[in-house]
């Protein structure tokens, strides 16, 4: 097994599995297991929270789970709700999406 392998195993077993860290979401009208890291959405906001207006959520996932990569600005339905991405990266077989919801009062 190569390390390629190795990586991909832990990421699946451990990382995305729901008895650790992994939660499961509808992504698209399918069920995927994310991890979702708000403080990492911080750190990349420069520690800044969001306005009230409206709210934001980064989320890892395998990406062999996910649509076809989107690019920014497009929407992705998550729980039946249409967000906005604002970031879409992979490597080594993970997701990192950022995205927007607008609120509307």
């Amino acid at each position: 097994m190569g390390f390629k392998d190795m990586v991909a195993a832990d990421i699946a077993a451990t990382f995305l599995d729901s008895n650790f860290f992994g939660e499961p979401y509808r992504i698209e009208g399918k069920t995927v297991l994310i991890v979702i890291d708000n403080d990492q959405l911080k750190e990349r906001q420069g520690g800044q929270d969001l306005a009230v207006a409206e709210s934001a959520t980064l989320f890892h996932a395998s990406a062999a789970d996910l649509p076809p990569r989107k690019a920014p600005g497009s929407s992705l339905n998550v729980n039946g709700r249409e967000c906005l991405i604002d970031d879409w990266t992979e490597a080594m077989g993970v997701a990192t999406i950022a995205l927007r919801e607008n609120i509307v009062a």
